[in-house]
C-alpha cells in the first residue's frame, strides 16, 4: 500500500477525545506509516547506502556467561525503592518500580515486598508445613512431599493494602508511581493447591476458617475462610518458574490470589482449621481500622478494579510536542478487565484504550493508548471496569465513601479500605509530570 494511502487509514481513526487521545484501533490499522508518526524516524537515499560502522562493543570479544544471568550494567538504576535499607530492628518495605518497566509479570527481583522483622533464612530440607486443628488426621508437609503432588501455576497479582494510601492525602503528593502505587506486582506462582492437601487431612463438618501462621520472627498469622482455601488458595513454590525470592516468603507462602496482601503469609509453616476465625492481634488491632462512627472494620478481603498510569508519570517528561504512547496497567479480584478508558483533559473527555493479550483473571492487564500531545496543558487519567460489572471509582466517589460514618465504606457493593480512585498525573508546557488532583 502507498505511503501515502497508509497515513490516510489511520488518520481516519483520528481522535476520539479531547486533547490529543487517539482512537486504540490505530495501534492495530495504521502500519508503518502510524509507527513513523510517532517515532519520528525517516529513511534517506543516503542512509540506504551508508554501510553499517562496527561500534567499540563489536570490535571486541564480550564477557563471559554466568552461571545466573544478571541484566546489564546499564540497567542498574530500575529498582525497588527500600523505606529500610539497613536493616533497622522494623518492618522493611521495598516498591516495585512500575514506570521503568513493562508487561503484565513482575521480575522476580523487582517484586515489592514487606516483612515485619526481615526475611528468615530458611533452611528448606528441615522447613515442614503442618495442617492440624479440625481436620480428621493432621499432616506434616517437607518441601519434598509437596513436590509429589499435582503441581498447578496461577497468574495473579499481590497488594498490599496500604498501597495507594498516600492518595488520601488532602493534598497532592510530589511523588513518582513507584511511591504512590508500588506495593503491588503480578507474577506467575506455582504449586500445590490447598484444596489438595486439605482433601488429604480430612476436613472436619465444623471447619469454617483457618489459621495461616508464618515462620518470620513475629510468627504473622492471619484468619482466612475455608471458601477461599477451597476456592483458589494456593501453596506456592515458584514464583514466574523459579523458587520463590527470600522477601516473597522462601520456601513455600500462602497465595490467596486477589486478596489483600497481608492474608497471603509468607514462610509459611502451619495451618490450623477452625470453627471460627482466630481474633488475633492481626485480625482485632493490625488489620481492623476504627471508622468514624467508633466500630471497628474487620475482615475486608478483595482488592477492587483498580488501573494506574505508568508512563508517561513524573520522572518520564515529554520530550516535546508529537506522539506518545499512554501505557499503565489495570487489575481487579473479580475477574478479567473488560475495558480501561483514558482521559487527556482530567476526566472531561474519554478515548478506551487497547488492552493488551493475554487479559487473564485476577493478573495485571497492560492498556495501552496513542496520544498526540500538542505542547500545552494535559491532566491524565485512566478508569478501569471489570468482567464482573465494577468500575474503578471517581476520585470524589471514594473519598465521600471513605468518609462515610454510619456505615462501612463501600465502592461497588464490596467494602473498602485501599484507594483505588484514579492518579492524575499534570503535565505542563515544559513536558514535566506532577501528581495532581483533578
Amino acid at each position: 500500500m502507498p505511503k501515502q494511502d497508509s497515513m490516510r487509514r489511520w488518520e481516519d481513526l483520528g481522535p476520539v477525545a479531547e486533547n490529543g487521545l487517539f482512537d486504540r484501533r490505530a495501534f492495530f490499522k495504521g502500519g508503518a506509516a502510524f509507527a513513523a508518526t510517532m517515532t519520528g524516524y525517516t529513511l534517506s537515499e543516503s542512509s540506504r547506502a551508508q554501510a553499517l560502522v562496527d561500534d567499540p562493543w563489536s570490535a571486541t570479544v564480550g564477557t563471559p556467561t554466568g552461571p545466573y544471568e544478571t541484566r546489564s550494567r546499564f540497567e542498574s538504576s530500575v529498582v525497588r525503592t527500600l523505606t529500610n535499607p539497613t536493616g533497622a530492628p522494623r518492618s522493611q518495605q521495598s516498591r516495585t518500580p512500575h514506570h521503568l518497566i513493562d508487561g503484565t509479570f513482575t521480575p522476580n527481583g523487582l517484586h515489592f515486598a514487606i516483612s515485619r522483622t526481615g526475611p528468615p533464612d530458611i533452611d528448606p530440607e528441615q522447613h515442614r508445613l503442618v495442617i492440624h486443628g479440625l481436620v480428621r488426621q493432621p499432616l506434616v508437609f517437607t518441601l519434598d512431599s509437596l513436590m509429589r503432588y499435582p503441581m498447578e501455576s496461577r497468574m495473579t497479582f499481590v497488594e498490599c493494602g496500604g498501597n495507594s494510601a498516600p492518595l488520601w492525602s488532602p493534598e497532592p503528593i510530589d511523588a513518582t508511581v513507584q511511591s504512590l502505587h508500588g506495593y503491588v506486582s503480578c507474577a506467575e506462582w506455582s504449586g500445590v493447591m490447598l484444596s489438595t492437601l486439605l482433601d488429604e487431612v480430612g476436613i472436619d463438618p465444623s471447619a469454617t476458617w483457618l489459621l495461616a501462621e508464618g515462620s518470620d520472627a513475629l510468627a504473622v498469622h492471619r484468619s482466612v475462610p475455608i471458601s477461599k482455601a477451597l476456592d483458589d488458595a494456593m501453596i506456592a513454590l515458584y514464583q514466574n518458574g523459579e523458587r520463590l525470592m527470600p522477601g516473597n516468603g522462601y520456601p513455600m507462602r500462602l497465595l490467596l490470589p486477589g486478596w489483600e496482601g497481608n492474608m497471603n503469609v509468607k514462610w509459611l509453616r502451619r495451618i490450623e482449621l477452625l470453627d471460627q476465625p482466630a481474633m488475633s492481634i492481626y485480625e482485632a488491632k493490625t488489620y481492623a481500622p476504627i471508622l468514624p462512627n467508633g466500630k471497628a472494620y474487620q475482615f475486608y478481603f478483595l482488592q477492587e478494579v483498580k488501573s494506574f498510569i505508568t508512563r508517561p508519570s513524573p520522572s518520564l517528561s515529554l520530550s516535546g510536542p508529537g506522539f506518545y504512547e499512554i501505557s499503565g496497567v489495570a487489575y481487579s479480584a473479580n475477574g478479567r478487565i473488560s475495558k480501561v478508558m483514558v482521559s487527556a483533559d482530567g476526566g472531561q473527555s474519554w478515548a478506551q484504550a487497547a488492552l493488551q493479550e493475554p487479559v487473564l483473571p485476577k493478573a495485571f492487564t497492560r492498556f495501552r493508548t496513542p496520544w498526540r500531545w500538542d505542547g500545552g496543558p494535559a491532566v491524565l487519567q485512566s478508569r478501569a471496569w471489570d468482567e464482573a460489572g465494577n468500575v474503578q471509582p471517581t476520585r470524589t466517589q471514594i473519598v465521600a465513601a471513605r468518609g462515610e460514618a454510619t456505615r462501612v465504606p463501600s465502592i461497588n457493593g464490596f467494602p473498602s479500605q485501599h484507594y483505588n480512585g484514579p492518579t492524575s498525573w499534570g503535565i505542563d508546557s515544559d513536558g514535566e509530570v506532577k501528581h495532581v488532583y483533578a
